[in-house]
């Protein structure tokens, strides 16, 4: 179901602050613009902040979603450990349930997120 957020909603992070900006390099968010932003077509709500391991790419290529594997043809270079990347907040809760979650960087992470995620497994994985 696409996520419409409120005014107030769209640039704020999970702790009530102004969202902060992800990572440019490389460059993440739904929209491509360095944020965790959302919107009507971001389907997967792509609002989590995470610091990715090798163990969560691995969890990720497991189910059927490889972020490893560069894919030029969409002007995506293919994530390694330690890059910052806006991941969808259900796939995130499911690493979480699986004890293969990421750290989440809470000024980067839309509050969009506490509709899919509770502010204390964030909490229990920020950086």
């Amino acid at each position: 179901m696409p996520f419409d957020p409120t005014p107030q909603e769209s640039n704020r992070n999970v702790l009530g602050g102004v969202l902060a900006a992800c990572s440019e390099k490389p460059l993440t968010g739904f929209y491509r613009d360095g944020c965790c932003n959302t919107g009507p077509q971001d389907r997967g709500l792509h609002t989590v902040c995470a610091v990715l391991t090798q163990e969560f790419l691995t969890f990720s290529m497991s189910r059927g979603n490889d972020l490893s594997t560069p894919r030029p043809e969409f002007d995506f270079p293919g994530l390694k450990p330690g890059d910052r990347w806006c991941l969808c907040a259900a796939r995130w809760k499911e690493a979480y349930d699986a004890g293969m979650a990421p750290k989440v960087v809470l000024s980067a992470t839309q509050e969009a997120t506490l509709r899919i995620v509770n502010i204390e497994a964030l909490k229990e994985h920020a950086v």
